[in-house]
């Protein structure tokens, strides 16, 4: 995750959907002139210079804006101005407009009366609702995990959980918080359990800006790995109740913390009830 956490309320749309870069290439890496090798437009527009309308349209604009959102390109607050979004996409009005409104849906997008649409912003008591919500529902999916688990499956959880282990000795939270991403995918998709997965999915996409704070938080990704690792152990011993209340107590944690860095700072020299150094 990329990730940007800068505040951006009442801005319009920044790279990599739009702007250029001071080497005088765009976003993804295009000359300035919009000719990439291959001839084909960089806007993304088709060959003959219409925008793409209706499903197709909707579908391409959707796709782009909520990949944005999702690697914390766009940041909380981001106005999403319309006009500008469609002819750097390539579509119709109309088709952005469709996608807005079904990004809106899904708790990325919400739309300000007189004021457009813009990334919507997740309150700390709505991360953690959202969390209670990703605890019924990942401890489901482990526990399905458990149940259905194959033995290529369990090498390739036993093989992220030593990846995990080592970006922690090696100090990359970046490289720890894609592989946690991907352990908790896969537990998903060994589940097999699609509607929960889904429920999730949309879940997650709300929390990237948390999520970011999280996996940088000092400390965190040696706090959770021994979590993490308890999720794999269960999952590949097939043991379904304990793969459910590892991931709970995982969750449980992440609620944790993510209450503890809201709480204010304790005045220097003096300690809250409770705390060691």
């Amino acid at each position: 995750m990329r990730g940007r956490e800068e505040a951006a309320s009442g801005q319009a749309v920044e790279p990599p959907l739009g702007g250029k870069p001071a080497d005088g290439t765009q976003a993804d890496g295009t000359p300035a002139d919009g000719k990439p090798a291959d001839g084909k437009p960089a806007d993304g527009k088709p060959a003959d210079g219409k925008p793409t309308a209706g499903a197709a349209g909707r579908q391409r604009a959707g796709e782009r804006l909520r990949q944005a959102i999702l690697a914390g390109d766009m940041s909380p607050g981001q106005r999403l101005v319309e006009a500008e979004l469609a002819a750097m996409m390539g579509v119709t009005r109309a088709s952005l407009r469709a996608a807005l409104f079904e990004l809106t849906t899904e708790g990325l997008v919400e739309r300000i009366p007189n004021r457009g649409a813009r990334v919507r912003s997740v309150t700390l008591d709505e991360a953690v609702a959202i969390t209670e919500c990703r605890m019924a529902l990942e401890g489901l999916c482990a526990a399905k995990a458990a149940e259905r688990v194959t033995s290529s499956q369990a090498s390739r959880l036993d093989q992220l959980g030593e990846q995990m282990q080592r970006s922690v000795a090696d100090g990359e939270p970046l490289k720890y918080s894609a592989l946690n991403h991907e352990l908790h995918r896969l537990v998903r998709e060994i589940s097999g359990q699609g509607t929960a997965s889904g429920l999730i999915e949309r879940l997650n996409g709300q929390l990237v800006r948390h999520q970011f704070q999280l996996s940088l938080r000092p400390g965190r990704p040696q706090a959770s790995l021994g979590e993490h690792m308890a999720i794999i152990t269960a999952i590949t011993g097939r043991q379904p109740a304990e793969a459910e209340q590892a991931t709970r107590r995982h969750l449980r944690s992440v609620m944790r913390v993510l209450l503890d860095q809201h709480q204010p700072e304790a005045p220097r020299g003096r300690q809250k009830a409770g705390d060691h150094e």
